[in-house]
């Protein structure tokens, strides 16, 4: 109890909320040249996207977040965590290949990239001290999922997607899979728009692609960051939460 209370005085909760604060803000700079770039709205990019890729997309997701899970602790044992720099790279030379052939491709590029960002995120909580593996810390992966995604215009603060940590509460990692996998699709549909667009497609899916590997990094410190804090210092996760989004509203 005593050690306990020690790490508690020694946690400088405000300053840590400072610093996860400041992780949120980075991570909604990611895609800003891409949609310049592309110079359409972000909310209009899932209506480039054919009407039947729009109708699979959920199932789409759905499938790729299942297999990323498997595929993403599987090889955690074969290979190592990367660096995140090293995990960006890679990432973006898988969006590459996906942007060469059009909508084909970048389908059939989808559940690597989905994987590839699943490892990650993995990287991340390992980081912080939790391992990938168990079941809370699959449920936290997935609720960086639940995250608003990297093209986004003026995107102000907003923390909702950290409530589905209540919603996953109780289920296993399938049913949350389910839960998240509708959000996931709309965030993923713009992402398939923006790599499908005609002469640009390879560069753009580059661009994409590094830029939802960056996003997906900040926002796993933000979610790792609050729950070992939370650990650290016995302060309610949602209170956390609500000092976080005080923060950002400063």
């Amino acid at each position: 109890m005593e050690n306990s209370d020690l790490v508690q005085e020694t946690v400088d909760v405000e300053k840590a909320i400072a610093d996860l604060a400041a992780r949120y803000t980075a991570a909604g700079n990611f895609g800003v040249q891409v949609l310049n770039v592309l110079n359409w709205p972000a909310e209009s990019l899932i209506e480039r996207l054919p009407e039947n890729a729009r109708a699979k997309l959920e199932t789409a997701t759905v499938r790729g977040l299942e297999a990323a899970m498997s595929a993403a602790s599987g090889t955690r044992s074969l290979i190592k965590d990367q660096k995140n720099w090293v995990n960006t790279a890679t990432t973006t030379a898988v969006g590459v290949v996906g942007g060469l052939g059009g909508l084909t491709t970048a389908l059939a590029e989808l559940p690597v990239t989905v994987t590839m960002l699943m490892r990650s995120v993995q990287a991340v909580a390992a980081e912080h001290g939790f391992d990938p593996d168990e079941e809370q810390t699959r449920k936290d992966a997935l609720l960086v999922f639940a995250a608003a995604g990297p093209l986004v215009q003026g995107k102000t603060p907003d923390l909702t997607f950290l409530s589905s940590r209540v919603t996953l509460t109780g289920v296993n990692v399938y049913v949350g899979i389910g839960l998240i996998a509708p959000r996931l699709a709309l965030v993923l549909g713009r992402k398939l728009a923006a790599q499908t667009i005609p002469v640009i497609g390879a560069a753009t899916a580059a661009a994409t692609n590094y830029s939802y590997s960056g996003y997906y990094q900040e926002m796993a410190a933000v979610v790792f960051g609050l729950r070992a804090l939370s650990e650290q210092t016995g302060t309610p996760f949602e209170e956390l939460v609500e000092m976080l989004s005080a923060r950002l509203e400063d």
